[in-house]
């Protein structure tokens, strides 16, 4: 069964695509309205899935928590299958998608963008998010990476700052080229990293 998703329609004939996905509990239509934040010229398609597993409290997940940086094993592998299911089946080449996501989104994003043996997206945009340390998964820190974005804010309580760090520094002693920004904020994205985020794409 394929995810469901919102869909913005590029302006003209797209050049690529824009998926971004949902933190913990929300669902397809909190980021997008990001998608014309990022691309207001609308060059892309823009896609916003939702998660397909139901859990407390609430809302769309991606996996269950146990401890932060640590999913679930078990709900991991079947939010990840699905998502690799559905983001396989769009009509764009994987070097033509932009990836991106917001807590758990970017989890996710991390896990699809960096898997051993998956296709690197066009750019990677992480925010307030970790990679994650989990059974089943393995990031790929060899082959050559795609731009870098990570955001995230310095008083986050829900996912500290401290992920954001080390999966800079991790990414950046494996050759990556990594933006990174941190905002005096909590768990939340930080309009004035837009820009350099717009910039990317």
């Amino acid at each position: 069964m394929t995810l469901r998703a919102l869909e913005r329609p590029a302006a003209a004939e797209p050049e690529g695509a824009l998926v971004l996905l949902h933190g913990r509990g929300a669902d397809e239509q909190d980021l997008f309205p990001l998608l014309d934040a990022l691309d207001p010229q609308r060059t892309l398609q823009g896609f916003t899935p939702r998660a397909p597993l139901a859990l407390p409290p609430g809302g769309a997940h991606w996996y269950h928590v146990p401890r932060v940086g640590y999913p679930d094993p078990g709900t991991f592998a079947e939010g990840y299958d699905s998502l690799i299911e559905w983001f396989d089946a769009l009509p764009y080449p994987t070097d033509r998608i932009v990836l991106g996501g917001f807590s758990q989104g970017a989890v996710m994003s991390y896990a699809l963008g960096l898997g051993r043996g998956r296709p690197r997206p066009r750019t990677l945009i992480a925010l307030s998010g970790f990679i994650p340390t989990v059974e089943g998964w393995e990031p790929d820190l060899v082959s050559a990476f795609p731009p870098i974005a990570i955001a995230h804010g310095a008083y986050d309580p829900v996912i500290p700052v401290e992920f954001g760090r080390a999966a800079r520094a991790t990414l950046e002693a494996a050759g990556a080229d990594v933006l990174y920004h941190e905002s005096p904020i909590e768990h939340s994205i930080d309009p004035q990293v837009i820009p350099q985020l717009r910039s990317l794409l």
